[in-house]
């Protein structure tokens, strides 16, 4: 096939061959073909899921191993796997118990409360709450630190015994919160002897009360009415620091903290004189009422 063209006022062949031709008409006219030469050979990657069982049983083993990261790889896959199955429900347990062996608390307390807005009426929900609850008083400070660790274990350790008071975890809880609010008094009784140092006394006598307010049941409340009775006496403030011997003797009478209280006193010439209507009066009266109710 011969196409003329114009080049310099001359006639110029130009050659089409015939075989590019049909393969432009090839090309416009059909279907492409995939199987063809020049096709891409494509097969898709199925990837079959775990059975749930064989996931769950090696997250086991990797717990019985003290491997704790494998462990959670494994039971966090079988969540991902199988969700809102019954395994999702185990999985999502055993990765809080794997975080919680391994120290990972801040883990641990993400899974726990996961799992307890999905599975609140569950009924290892008690123990979703004590691992929360564990992994915060695990992160308790001395007394000489910021305790908001402590305030959230304290806070986890009562809501479990609320809401699961009959929960095989109760017990320990109970005996865990008294720890916790005896550690949360030392705090306060830190700074308050900081105070009592630098003698700013109101400063001083605010901490103290707040112990005999707040923590009255533990080992710091019987320092407490020691040094508000110091801190009255420095003030000038003789009927507060008589009553607050007064309480402390009529609580704790064998304390040796009463002892230093009445010489205390008795230095100035005084003598405990306790006041019925007064704050702390009324703080130990509301405490023996409710030890009273209790034994019975």
């Amino acid at each position: 096939m011969r196409l003329i063209t114009r080049n310099r006022g001359r006639a110029m062949p130009v050659l089409v061959t015939a075989p590019v031709i049909v393969l432009a008409l090839g090309l416009g006219g059909c279907d492409f073909d995939p199987t063809g030469i020049f096709a891409e050979k494509y097969k898709p990657e199925v990837i079959q899921d775990t059975p749930a069982d064989k996931l769950y049983s090696e997250g086991l083993a990797k717990l019985e191993d003290s491997d704790y990261e494998g462990a959670v790889k494994k039971f966090d896959a079988l969540d991902k796997q199988y969700s809102y199955s019954d395994w999702s429900r185990k999985a999502l347990l055993m990765t809080a118990f794997s975080n919680y062996q391994g120290a990972k608390y801040d883990d641990a307390i993400n899974a726990s409360k996961r799992y307890l807005q999905r599975h609140p009426a569950s009924k290892d929900a008690a123990y979703a709450q004590y691992l929360m609850a564990m992994s915060h008083y695990k992160q308790i400070p001395d007394v000489t630190r910021d305790q908001d660790r402590s305030e959230k274990a304290l806070a986890a350790l009562q809501e479990l015994v609320q809401r699961y008071p009959t929960s095989e975890y109760a017990t320990d809880a109970k005996a865990k919160i008294q720890i916790t609010r005896d550690q949360l008094a030392g705090k306060e009784m830190d700074v308050g002897r900081y105070y009592l140092e630098k003698r700013n006394f109101p400063a001083a006598i605010n901490r103290f009360r707040d112990v005999v307010a707040k923590y009255q049941t533990t080992r710091h409340a019987e320092e407490a009415l020691m040094r508000l009775t110091e801190a009255y006496m420095a003030l000038g403030i003789t009927g507060e620091a008589q009553n607050s011997a007064a309480v402390l003797g009529h609580n704790f009478p064998d304390s040796p903290w009463y002892k230093d209280a009445h010489a205390l006193l008795s230095s100035g010439g005084l003598e405990p004189r306790e006041e019925k209507s007064s704050f702390l009066s009324k703080i130990y009266s509301s405490v023996m009422g409710r030890k009273t109710a209790s034994a019975e």
